[in-house]
């Protein structure tokens, strides 16, 4: 298997996240790619099965906040104070998404000890949620209220969210690891009354954590970067090759 890394830093949302369905029309069949991205202007992004009625579109165009739709699946996030990764793997027919998600992960995961060993605590979620009954209640329209199995927890607090989806025999997982905490300014964005709200919010930030938060101290973006990149490297036991794209609207050759 041979590996690809990229990192494209800070772009709006659309760009990101035609970014990642273009890679998918790239990668050869032995091939994956890690990029890491950021988002500027922050950006809320919704599943790709979820309706934009929930949020309040005047109020994000006030504030500047771009609204896209993700080609996975999953409810809103609002990507502001984090560091996005996408995983474009070339799958075959002994891979499993579930095993494909959960290695993903375990390579997160160690990246996130080779930043800081005190995130030796992160784990992953051992049970999957009911999710009919999830997106029964208010909170569902919120990715991260809940942690779907072999997500990312610290303190049993939702850390990292990913999605994925399959482009024929090319999976695309990308996630948000959570870095700092404006992403709970997400619920501002609904369209629910101030009680909902706030009972929201507060379960919000019973749900999550962010670095920062953890380690009470400032994230270096940077040093994330390289430390989540090692991680890689050493779960897959594989050295990753620098894709150098200096214009991405030009199609992306291996």
């Amino acid at each position: 298997m041979k590996w690809y890394f990229l990192n494209t830093g800070s772009n709006d949302g659309k760009f990101n996240m035609n970014l990642d369905v273009e890679l998918t029309s790239y990668v050869k069949s032995t091939e994956g790619i890690l990029r890491f991205y950021r988002w500027n202007p922050y950006c809320i992004s919704l599943g790709a099965n979820q309706s934009t009625e929930s949020i309040n579109l005047d109020k994000t165009s006030a504030d500047n906040i771009n609204v896209v739709k993700r080609p996975t699946g999953g409810r809103a996030i609002l990507h502001s104070e984090e560091l996005t990764y996408s995983v474009i793997y070339a799958t075959n027919v002994s891979d499993s998404a579930k095993i494909i998600y959960q290695e993903v992960n375990l390579a997160l995961s160690e990246g996130l000890k080779i930043y800081d060993h005190r995130l030796s605590q992160v784990e992953l979620e051992s049970l999957q949620p009911n999710f009919p009954d999830f997106y029964r209640e208010n909170k569902s329209a919120i990715c991260f209220a809940v942690s779907a199995k072999s997500e990312l927890k610290f303190a049993g607090r939702k850390l990292v969210g990913s999605a994925q989806r399959k482009f024929g025999n090319i999976l695309l997982q990308h996630g948000s690891i959570l870095c700092g905490d404006y992403h709970l300014k997400i619920v501002d964005y609904l369209k629910f009354n101030d009680e909902n709200k706030n009972k929201l919010r507060k379960e919000i930030r019973n749900t999550t954590i962010d670095l920062q938060s953890a380690l009470n101290t400032e994230i270096n973006y940077a040093k994330l970067e390289e430390a989540i990149l090692k991680g890689f490297q050493k779960h897959f036991n594989s050295e990753f090759e620098n894709l150098p794209v200096d214009n991405f609207e030009k199609p992306i050759v291996l």
